[in-house]
Protein backbone atom coordinates (compact mmCIF):
# COMPACT_ATOMS: atom_id res chain seq x y z
CA UNK A 1 0.00 0.00 0.00
CA UNK A 2 1.95 3.37 -1.35
CA UNK A 3 1.10 6.89 0.50
CA UNK A 4 -1.87 7.58 -1.69
CA UNK A 5 -3.82 4.32 -0.99
CA UNK A 6 -2.74 5.02 2.42
CA UNK A 7 -4.11 8.72 2.39
CA UNK A 8 -7.01 8.05 0.00
CA UNK A 9 -8.14 4.97 2.75
CA UNK A 10 -8.12 7.39 5.42
CA UNK A 11 -10.37 9.83 4.03
CA UNK A 12 -12.89 6.72 3.38
CA UNK A 13 -11.83 5.55 7.10
CA UNK A 14 -13.18 9.39 8.32
CA UNK A 15 -16.26 8.58 6.43
CA UNK A 16 -17.07 5.26 7.45
CA UNK A 17 -16.73 6.74 10.73
CA UNK A 18 -18.80 9.55 10.43
CA UNK A 19 -22.00 7.56 9.09
CA UNK A 20 -22.82 5.70 11.81
CA UNK A 21 -21.80 8.20 14.16
CA UNK A 22 -23.05 11.71 13.11
CA UNK A 23 -26.22 9.59 10.80
CA UNK A 24 -26.79 6.62 12.41
CA UNK A 25 -30.13 7.93 14.16
CA UNK A 26 -31.84 9.27 11.07
CA UNK A 27 -30.35 6.92 8.72
CA UNK A 28 -30.40 3.77 10.62
CA UNK A 29 -32.83 0.94 11.14
CA UNK A 30 -32.73 -1.78 13.63
CA UNK A 31 -34.04 -5.09 14.36
CA UNK A 32 -31.92 -6.99 16.66
CA UNK A 33 -29.53 -8.26 15.51
CA UNK A 34 -29.48 -6.85 12.19
CA UNK A 35 -28.99 -3.18 11.52
CA UNK A 36 -29.15 -0.98 8.43
CA UNK A 37 -27.38 2.60 8.19
CA UNK A 38 -28.16 3.73 4.75
CA UNK A 39 -24.61 4.29 3.08
CA UNK A 40 -23.06 3.03 5.77
CA UNK A 41 -21.09 0.36 2.93
CA UNK A 42 -20.34 3.30 0.52
CA UNK A 43 -16.51 4.02 1.92
CA UNK A 44 -16.05 0.15 2.01
CA UNK A 45 -17.29 -0.54 -1.60
CA UNK A 46 -15.47 2.36 -2.54
CA UNK A 47 -11.84 1.32 -0.99
CA UNK A 48 -12.07 -1.82 -3.23
CA UNK A 49 -10.94 0.22 -6.23
CA UNK A 50 -7.83 1.27 -3.93
CA UNK A 51 -6.42 -2.42 -3.79
CA UNK A 52 -7.13 -4.98 -1.11
CA UNK A 53 -5.29 -3.71 2.10
CA UNK A 54 -6.78 -0.72 1.55
CA UNK A 55 -10.03 -2.26 1.72
CA UNK A 56 -9.56 -4.00 4.93
CA UNK A 57 -8.28 -0.80 6.56
CA UNK A 58 -11.48 0.73 5.94
CA UNK A 59 -13.31 -2.24 6.59
CA UNK A 60 -12.05 -2.26 10.29
CA UNK A 61 -12.47 1.20 10.54
CA UNK A 62 -16.09 0.95 9.55
CA UNK A 63 -16.28 -1.40 12.61
CA UNK A 64 -14.59 0.94 14.98
CA UNK A 65 -17.69 3.77 14.16
CA UNK A 66 -20.27 0.87 14.82
CA UNK A 67 -18.70 -0.40 18.13
CA UNK A 68 -18.89 3.24 19.13
CA UNK A 69 -22.45 3.88 18.00
CA UNK A 70 -24.16 0.58 18.71
CA UNK A 71 -22.26 -2.17 20.32
CA UNK A 72 -19.97 -5.09 20.06
CA UNK A 73 -22.64 -7.42 17.90
CA UNK A 74 -22.85 -4.51 15.15
CA UNK A 75 -19.65 -3.75 15.47
CA UNK A 76 -18.54 -7.99 14.89
CA UNK A 77 -20.94 -7.25 11.44
CA UNK A 78 -19.44 -4.31 10.57
CA UNK A 79 -15.85 -5.92 10.74
CA UNK A 80 -16.76 -8.36 8.11
CA UNK A 81 -17.27 -5.58 5.92
CA UNK A 82 -13.23 -5.97 5.75
CA UNK A 83 -13.81 -9.37 4.42
CA UNK A 84 -16.36 -8.39 1.39
CA UNK A 85 -14.03 -5.16 1.05
CA UNK A 86 -10.67 -7.39 0.37
CA UNK A 87 -12.66 -9.83 -1.56
CA UNK A 88 -14.07 -7.44 -3.89
CA UNK A 89 -10.75 -5.42 -4.32
CA UNK A 90 -8.93 -8.67 -5.43
CA UNK A 91 -11.67 -9.33 -8.37
CA UNK A 92 -10.87 -5.31 -9.45
CA UNK A 93 -7.50 -5.93 -9.39
CA UNK A 94 -8.07 -9.05 -11.17
CA UNK A 95 -9.76 -6.89 -13.84
CA UNK A 96 -13.55 -7.54 -12.34
CA UNK A 97 -15.63 -4.44 -13.46
CA UNK A 98 -16.76 -2.59 -10.26
CA UNK A 99 -20.16 -3.49 -10.40
CA UNK A 100 -19.51 -7.15 -10.76
CA UNK A 101 -17.30 -6.96 -8.02
CA UNK A 102 -19.73 -5.48 -5.97
CA UNK A 103 -22.35 -8.40 -7.67
CA UNK A 104 -20.12 -11.52 -6.53
CA UNK A 105 -19.13 -9.88 -2.84
CA UNK A 106 -22.57 -10.09 -2.16
CA UNK A 107 -23.36 -13.50 -0.94
CA UNK A 108 -19.96 -13.05 0.92
CA UNK A 109 -21.47 -9.92 2.55
CA UNK A 110 -24.68 -11.53 3.88
CA UNK A 111 -23.27 -15.14 4.49
CA UNK A 112 -20.19 -13.85 6.94
CA UNK A 113 -22.47 -10.81 8.44
CA UNK A 114 -25.25 -13.48 9.35
CA UNK A 115 -22.43 -16.17 10.36
CA UNK A 116 -21.06 -13.75 13.10
CA UNK A 117 -23.97 -12.92 14.90
CA UNK A 118 -24.20 -17.25 15.87
CA UNK A 119 -21.63 -17.09 18.83
CA UNK A 120 -23.78 -14.27 20.31
CA UNK A 121 -26.69 -16.61 20.78
CA UNK A 122 -29.09 -15.56 17.73
CA UNK A 123 -30.41 -18.79 16.15
CA UNK A 124 -29.78 -19.91 12.53
CA UNK A 125 -33.28 -18.72 11.21
CA UNK A 126 -32.81 -15.29 13.00
CA UNK A 127 -29.17 -14.71 11.55
CA UNK A 128 -30.11 -16.06 8.01
CA UNK A 129 -33.23 -14.73 7.35
CA UNK A 130 -33.21 -11.13 9.35
CA UNK A 131 -29.51 -10.50 8.64
CA UNK A 132 -28.34 -12.32 5.81
CA UNK A 133 -31.48 -11.53 3.70
CA UNK A 134 -31.61 -7.57 5.21
CA UNK A 135 -27.39 -7.32 4.65
CA UNK A 136 -28.20 -8.38 0.96
CA UNK A 137 -30.89 -6.02 0.45
CA UNK A 138 -28.99 -3.26 2.19
CA UNK A 139 -25.29 -4.06 0.40
CA UNK A 140 -27.51 -3.47 -3.37
CA UNK A 141 -28.61 -0.30 -2.06
CA UNK A 142 -25.65 0.88 -1.29
CA UNK A 143 -23.69 -0.31 -4.11
CA UNK A 144 -26.05 1.32 -6.25
CA UNK A 145 -25.01 4.76 -4.25
CA UNK A 146 -21.27 3.79 -4.35
CA UNK A 147 -22.07 3.02 -8.11
CA UNK A 148 -23.24 6.20 -8.37
CA UNK A 149 -20.94 7.82 -6.41
CA UNK A 150 -17.62 6.50 -8.12
CA UNK A 151 -19.35 7.73 -11.71
CA UNK A 152 -20.06 11.02 -10.53
CA UNK A 153 -16.66 11.29 -9.74
CA UNK A 154 -15.10 9.90 -12.19
CA UNK A 155 -13.00 6.98 -9.93
CA UNK A 156 -13.46 4.30 -12.20
CA UNK A 157 -11.56 5.72 -15.23
CA UNK A 158 -8.92 7.12 -13.03
CA UNK A 159 -8.56 4.94 -10.13
CA UNK A 160 -5.51 6.66 -8.53
CA UNK A 161 -4.11 7.55 -11.57
CA UNK A 162 -4.64 4.52 -13.67
CA UNK A 163 -6.42 4.32 -16.60
CA UNK A 164 -8.72 1.51 -17.85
Amino acid sequence: MGTRELVFGALLVALALVIPLAFGGFLGVVVPPFSATLASHVPVMISMLLGPWTAVLVGLGSALGFLVKLGPVIAARAAMHAVFAGAGAVLVKRGLPFWKALAWTLPVHAFTEALIVLPFGFTLERAGIVVGLGTALHHLVDAVIALAVVRAVGLAQRSLGKTS
